[in-house]
């Protein structure tokens, strides 16, 4: 659920692992990730929240012309997402974000590190609703950059949560405490350092493989039995960019990836 300005004492974990498939034409994407998250109220002010997660993302080619040693490619994506939040007084919270990923594709190195993050402001201008306002160097497009962050959050009834913003948005619905049902629309992004560079051409040649597109999904959680929940994720990914590309972002090699559909099957642990 959407949590406004409130922090109550108290703390806990959850893990979490997803298996996703992102079928098109020409390229056929599966993903299989692990997650663990941690959270903890410091005091009635502040929260601290660290998540580790893995991501192992196969691409199968589909057909002959494009660039590719084989037609299978394997990345790997570790991720630690560090988040403080302070809260000033019953209408303003601090927002703090730390974030550190590895992208590779078979041999870790140092050159495989990025460091990301930003902080953000949260104000609550009625007791059911809030704004928030941030910036944050991010990859949601595929190469590091800076961006502004937004969120409208609105309790609308006992039921039903709402978030209007970039680059996340979400309507929540639960008719009870074992199901929630959730329409999502996410921007994503990543790039994976490869190995060693690949020679395109006699003059072209390139060191990173880069993901993004937008992606809107309907999602059904249920909780099955005790602390054990089920997750199912159906949606259509948009504006969907596959590429290989140098160090600094420009574009070496276009896999025109089409538009497709996305699915995703999660189970996750939460005391």
């Amino acid at each position: 659920m959407i949590s406004i300005l409130k922090i109550s004492a108290q703390s806990g974990y959850s893990l979490e692992l997803n298996v996703k498939t992102i079928p098109t034409k020409e390229i056929t994407k599966n993903e299989t990730g692990i997650g663990f998250s941690f959270y903890k109220n410091l005091d009635s002010k502040n929260k601290i929240t660290n998540s580790i997660s893995y991501k192992n993302s196969e691409l199968k080619f589909n057909l002959d012309n494009y660039y590719s040693a084989n037609n299978r490619n394997n990345y790997n994506r570790i991720e630690n997402n560090l988040e403080f939040q302070h809260q000033l007084n019953d209408k303003l919270n601090l927002n703090f974000e730390f974030k550190t990923i590895t992208g590779f594709e078979n041999s870790l190195g140092l050159s495989d590190v990025g460091f990301f993050g930003g902080a953000g402001i949260q104000y609550a201008y009625s007791e059911k609703s809030s704004i928030e306002l941030g910036i944050k160097r991010t990859m949601l497009f595929g190469k590091a950059q800076i961006l502004p962050s937004i969120a409208f959050n609105s309790k609308l009834n006992s039921k039903t949560d709402l978030s209007l913003g970039f680059p996340y948005s979400n309507i929540q619905y639960s008719n009870n405490e074992r199901n929630i049902f959730s329409l999502k629309n996410t921007f994503e992004g990543e790039y994976y350092q490869l190995d060693q560079t690949k020679s395109i051409s006699s003059n072209l040649s390139a060191s990173r493989i880069r993901f993004s597109q937008m992606t809107t999904a309907l999602e059904y959680e249920r909780n099955v039995d005790g602390n054990w929940y089920m997750s199912f994720q159906g949606g259509y990914q948009f504006n969907k960019k596959y590429r290989l590309t140098d160090n600094k972002g420009t574009t070496k090699f276009n896999f025109d990836a089409n538009d497709g559909y996305m699915f995703n099957i999660g189970i996750k642990y939460k005391p």
